[in-house]
């Protein structure tokens, strides 16, 4: 059994990691207003009580979790953001006509199911980090982020 989970493991980072190569090698270029900042849920602590699933300015950006600083990041960029509850209401959006490319923050399997889902589109898909275990209290590296939505930036 484990090692089917570490080979679908390594095919996930696998496709990653040729999205990532193939985004960067076109190097396209686009409005920030077509950018869409896509993110899992579990980026925001279990115990917050301002919960974001249906409204991400929910958030009271206390700084106990990423969110904040993604929010933040939206904000002083333009770009759109969104939280990701589910994989088809991830697609949904993440298909919108008004995207044109996506920065996704999620786990390695998520993010690899999003890619395959939304080929057409450009993505920089960047795994987050799960020191609590899976889908809980997640984070990541907001530096990667910052680097990912300036990339794609005109």
């Amino acid at each position: 059994m484990a090692k089917n989970k570490d080979k679908v493991r390594r095919f996930d980072k696998f496709i990653i990691g040729i999205k990532n190569t193939l985004t960067k090698l076109r190097g396209k270029k686009f409005p920030p207003q077509n950018i869409l900042l896509l993110f899992s849920h579990c980026l925001q602590k279990s115990k917050c009580k301002n919960k974001i699933t249906d409204e991400l300015d929910n958030c009271k950006r206390c700084g106990a979790c990423v969110v904040g600083s993604l929010l933040d990041l939206r904000d002083s960029t333009g770009i759109q953001c969104a939280i990701a509850t589910g994989g088809r209401l991830a697609k949904d959006r993440a298909m919108s006509e008004d995207v044109k490319a996506i920065v996704a923050i999620a786990c390695e399997q998520e993010l690899s199911e999003g890619i395959m889902a939304t080929f057409s589109k450009t993505v920089i898909a960047i795994p987050n980090q799960r020191p609590c275990g899976p889908c809980k209290d997640c984070n990541v590296e907001l530096d990667c982020v910052v680097k990912a939505v300036n990339k794609l930036t005109k």
